[in-house]
């Protein structure tokens, strides 16, 4: 009589496990909580190539329009404004990766799982090289030139066009002039003078709508925030802490999940994949690149991630092949995917890289 036996290489085993593992995996991925569907996400997800062929997206930006009309009978005509519009490109391309195990002995000596324990550590791999790919883009980290670890597209520098610069320091005009003194540590002025760059900048930083409030956030380098904990002078720490989360309603948002607090409407977040600064800095003798981290301050539309077939929030390409007469198992985990900070016009569009001396304590 036959019967119906769906093995570990079953189409529908397989599809279980691919959706199951980007789940999983997007769920404990830190920058998780920043991507969405609409332009109010910090990086927008975009899903036009899972239809349509072609390895590269467009994103359009049309600037706000400045002129200032006429009044009563003067002629319209003549007087019209143009429209002024940019475009920013996201490349995608294919990133896979695999593990393989002599899965027959392993399994019979080890009390675990060891089918699962390999999907985990895909999970984890896969958990770990998005929160890597955009913290790099985002930070402007142009000294990782493999574009494997920057979300298949290379890194862009951050602007700094004369009178609208996207990358500020503690206390000096460059990176390289940033010295091992106190007045170039991070300090919660960096982070108002941040605020303030976003505000004036054109085009504007533009904020997060919160329950009617205008947010900003901020991915800080534990080192970071270990000079805002300590530091002695009137406030700082103290700020955050009193700010943190007040009135209980915005809670709720994911933007708000794990942060340290909140600072001048910044919702400040840790994470140790924040890059050392590119410049050499040359003010001290302790000041090397090693000792001096990137944060970064962003609002909506920082970034875009785009995906293409058979790659979505849903599920990822899921392999699993049996090698030396079924004795190793080989499970292959990826993704058609691209991430890109967005840049228009040469401008970085969203996000604001704030340098400080901070070595380790």
């Amino acid at each position: 009589m036959a019967t119906f036996e769906a093995g570990v290489n079953h189409p529908l085993a397989a599809k279980l496990w691919s959706k199951k593992l980007f789940r999983e995996g997007l769920k404990q991925c830190f920058m998780s909580k920043f991507i969405g569907s609409d332009s109010n996400s910090a990086v927008q997800l975009l899903t036009e190539a899972k239809k349509d062929k072609g390895d590269t997206i467009h994103v359009g930006l049309r600037m706000q329009l400045s002129g200032a009309g006429v009044v009563g009978h003067n002629t319209l005509e003549g007087n019209e404004e143009d429209l002024t519009t940019y475009r920013d490109s996201v490349l995608l391309d294919e990133l896979v990766h695999a593990v393989r195990s002599n899965v027959r002995i392993t399994q019979q000596r080890v009390p675990f799982d060891v089918r699962e324990e390999m999907r985990m550590g895909l999970q984890d791999w896969w958990s770990d090289r998005i929160d890597t790919s955009l913290i790099n883009q985002m930070c402007g980290f142009t000294t990782q030139s493999d574009t494997r670890y920057t979300g298949n597209n290379a890194t862009v520098a951050a602007s700094t066009t004369s009178g609208n610069t996207r990358l500020i320091t503690a206390g000096e005009d460059s990176e390289a002039s940033i010295s091992d003194t106190a007045v170039n540590t991070f300090t919660l002025s960096l982070l108002d003078k941040a605020v303030s760059v976003a505000k004036t900048a054109t085009p504007l930083i533009r904020p997060f709508r919160i329950n009617g409030s205008e947010m900003y956030a901020a991915i800080l380098h534990p080192y970071q925030v270990y000079q805002l904990r300590t530091s002695t002078n009137t406030g700082q720490w103290l700020d955050i802490q009193k700010a943190a989360m007040q009135g209980g309603k915005i809670a709720d948002n994911p933007i708000f999940t794990g942060a340290l607090g909140v600072y001048n409407n910044v919702v400040l977040h840790e994470s140790t994949r924040i890059p050392n600064i590119v410049s050499t800095a040359g003010g001290g003798a302790a000041a090397t690149v090693a000792n001096c981290k990137r944060a970064v301050l962003f609002g909506s539309q920082s970034a875009a991630m785009a995906v293409g077939m058979n790659s979505s929030p849903e599920k990822m390409t899921w392999v699993e092949e049996y090698f030396d007469y079924e004795r190793q198992l080989g499970v292959s985990a990826g993704m058609i995917f691209g991430a890109k900070k967005t840049v228009f016009n040469s401008i970085d569009f969203g996000t604001i890289v704030m340098s400080s001396y901070s070595p380790a304590p």
